[in-house]
């Protein structure tokens, strides 16, 4: 599930809470005051830290350049 932003109208408090995508904002309340008046703000995301996959380096075309379409070039590797 992913976490959301909202922005409280009763009191102005803004919080995250972990919600379903579906999730309407009147059935949450807010942390602060209990008002059931909120509006989801709009949110940028974040790359997840740590040990990043990257994709495999393309294979070398037999005549030295890199080849675009891997194994059609007569290569096999």
């Amino acid at each position: 599930m992913p976490i959301r932003e909202f922005h409280c109208t009763d009191c102005g408090q803004e919080f995250e809470k972990i919600v379903r995508a579906t999730a309407d904002p009147e059935s949450i309340p807010c942390p602060t005051c209990g008002g059931h008046h909120l509006e989801r703000k709009f949110s940028t995301f974040a790359p997840r830290m740590g040990a990043a996959k990257s994709a495999p380096a393309p294979m070398a075309c037999p005549s030295g350049g890199m080849c675009p379409t891997p194994g059609m070039c007569g290569s096999r590797n």
